[in-house]
């Protein structure tokens, strides 16, 4: 199913307080506008580094005094200082209102007596602004300070704008030993300065953009950081250096200590098949081990000690890979780790920049085989969508081209088979079948593990209660234990007063279903007013059977048309068969869709071709009763 997601949101902390503002291309209706962000970089040779940013906010409605209230600074604890060195309101007048001491406030996130947190170092330092009125200026300054490199003796750096934002005045600038071999990029900026100054190579940019774009023409739903004004340096020489540097300090974290052999020897039980094996391993890690924390990041590149991890049956991605990484060795699988992006990044930049990488998963080159155990609900031998086609920088046997599997079509399917009896009285009896496979499987047992045995009782009850009907029904679940990825569920229930006669509905499912045909291509109709640029993509199977069955004093009228309809690798059919007092429904939804990523036009076509399908969809099962359909 295609996945629309929303546009990566540019950094920078005055984007971050009128990102909720719908665009417009005239800045005068904006609520705020950013009249200058400025970056600057004083990088010294082993990495370290102090950054200065300054930005100013003018209030322009009275709606944007809650964004520009305040101003928040995110930072690493244990390896950055944050300071203010300026924070005041600016007047029309020019009279300054400085933020008095009070006005402060630092979140910290700490361990106790000096220790490390375990789930995250990341802190804030919120300035809230005084007497701030609409006209006024909010400016503030500070200072980030690097204590140490988030990997040694090096620094790379990455940012973008919105076209679709106002900037006044935009200006980066970046000051590094002029010995320190590095590379850089910027698209659509000015360049101002690029040359050596006593000793020390200076870089600067400019950009201002006051005649902002409509954001709906920002239809990409992929982001790619050099379609946008933006920058990048980077002391890395390529992403092997990245995954080296990362492999450096995580590699030796996964040690076969007396624990991890014991653990891995129960977890792989009777099992001697390495892919059998490793099942056993990743499914303890997936489901045992809950996800939590950063990943990648400022002061978040080295896995915690796998005791902390056990003992607290809690970690991040890093955790996840290193200990998945420790049991498969401990039973002879060799493994490495490796970094993807998981966010909606598909192309990474040409310069190598660490943050573009933000998770890592496991690999096991004797099997081919990429796993992901920081999802609980996807089934072992399959990626979630968010790393799944994606390039990969692997810890070990690193190859420039190296990328993960797309999933296998089929993964994700439904077989539904529902089966009503429609009572004179327009009661209903039904009972449904529904055997569904993939991560929505995974999914749905989930839910029904933590629903409990109370909610299963009344949930047919519950369920057709909130559309102000009266049921009853059992709901049975076959979940077995050997294939997370494969549930099924049998329902039967009878519903008073449900079909108003005579009268007509939509063939649809009348209990809930997770992949209903109806629910996939709603999901997917195309937006006439803002369509689909790139995105995100991949495919589905739903297949659904339906069967009527008439009281004798009743009787159908019509029924919707049989339809085939395809684009491409989507097809859709709709058989209708009436066999006396039975109408027998077939459709099927095959969406075959490679992805990862969908171009416009693909997307335009396959939006077409959802409206067409839900056409058909909509169309209505007329039923009369006897003495009317012989009038």
């Amino acid at each position: 199913m295609h996945a629309f997601r929303s546009l990566a949101v540019f950094s920078g902390l005055a984007l971050s307080l009128c990102s909720n503002h719908a665009a417009a291309s005239d800045p005068e209706e904006w609520p705020v506008r950013i009249e200058r962000q400025h970056h600057a970089y004083v990088v010294e040779a082993d990495g370290r580094y102090v950054e200065t940013v300054e930005t100013a906010i003018k209030v322009l409605k009275s709606s944007g005094l809650s964004f520009a209230k305040d101003g928040s600074i995110g930072y690493s604890t244990s390896i950055q200082q944050a300071d203010v060195l300026e924070a005041y309101t600016l007047k029309p007048d020019g009279r300054r209102i400085v933020v008095p001491p009070g006005n402060f406030q630092v979140s910290s996130n700490q361990g106790r007596a000096g220790d490390s947190p375990i789930y995250s170092d990341r802190s804030s330092l919120t300035v809230v602004f005084p007497e701030l009125a609409v006209g006024d200026t909010t400016v503030l300054r500070y200072r980030l300070t690097a204590k140490a490199a988030m990997f040694d003796g090096h620094f790379s750096v990455i940012d973008s704008f919105s076209p679709a934002r106002y900037y006044g005045d935009v200006k980066i600038v970046i000051d590094a030993p002029a010995s320190l071999r590095a590379s850089h990029q910027a698209w659509q900026l000015k360049e101002v300065r690029n040359g050596v100054e006593g000793g020390r190579r200076v870089l600067e940019w400019s950009w201002q953009n006051r005649e902002p774009v409509d954001e709906d023409t920002l239809r990409d739903r992929t982001f790619d950081v050099e379609r946008y004004p933006g920058y990048a340096f980077s002391t890395f020489a390529g992403y092997a250096d990245i995954a080296q540097a990362y492999g450096a300090r995580a590699d030796a974290k996964a040690a076969v200590t007396p624990r991890i052999d014991a653990l891995a020897k129960e977890l792989a039980g009777d099992a001697s098949e390495p892919r059998e094996v490793a099942k056993r391993l990743y499914d303890f890690v997936s489901r045992e081990i809950s996800y939590a924390g950063n990943c990648i990041g400022l002061g978040a590149v080295v896995p915690r000690d796998l005791d902390v991890v056990l003992d607290n049956r809690m970690g991040d991605c890093k955790d996840h890979a290193t200990l998945l990484q420790a049991l498969l060795k401990a039973r002879g699988i060799d493994s490495t780790q490796a970094l993807v992006n998981a966010g909606d990044v598909h192309v990474l930049p040409k310069t190598p920049v660490a943050s573009m990488v933000n998770h890592v998963i496991t690999y096991v080159p004797s099997l081919d085989l990429y796993m992901d155990s920081t999802s609980s609900t996807e089934p072992f031998g399959s990626l979630p969508a968010s790393v799944a086609g994606k390039r990969v920088l692997l810890v070990r046997g690193y190859r420039d081209d190296t990328a993960t599997p797309m999933p296998q079509r089929g993964n994700n399917s439904q077989r539904m088979r529902a089966r009503m009896a429609i009572a004179e009285d327009g009661s209903v009896q039904g009972d449904v079948n529904m055997h569904i496979n993939g991560r929505v499987a995974v999914a749905v047992r989930e839910s029904f593990r933590e629903a409990g045995d109370r909610v299963r009782k009344d949930m047919v009850r519950d369920y057709f209660r909130s559309s102000g009907m009266i049921a009853d029904g059992t709901v049975r679940v076959e979940a077995p234990d050997a294939m997370p990825e494969q549930i099924t569920l049998d329902v039967d229930y009878k519903v008073d007063d449900m079909v108003v006669l005579p009268g007509g509905f939509m063939v649809s499912p009348w209990f809930m279903n997770p992949m209903a045909i109806s629910s996939i291509v709603s999901a997917q109709l195309p937006d006439p007013v803002r369509p689909a640029g790139e995105t995100n993509c991949g495919g589905t199977r739903s297949e659904e059977s339906y069967e009527y069955t008439l009281a004798p004093s009743l009787r159908i009228a019509a029924v919707p048309p049989d339809v085939s309809l395809s684009e491409g690798p989507v097809s859709y059919t709709a058989r209708h068969r009436l066999e006396g007092q039975r109408l027998i429904v077939e459709r099927t939804l095959d969406d075959r869709t490679p992805g990862p990523v969908c171009t416009a036009e693909y997307n335009a076509a396959y939006g077409r071709l959802m409206a067409q399908i839900m056409k058909n969809l909509r169309a209505q099962v007329v039923i009369l009763r006897a003495d009317q359909a012989a009038r």
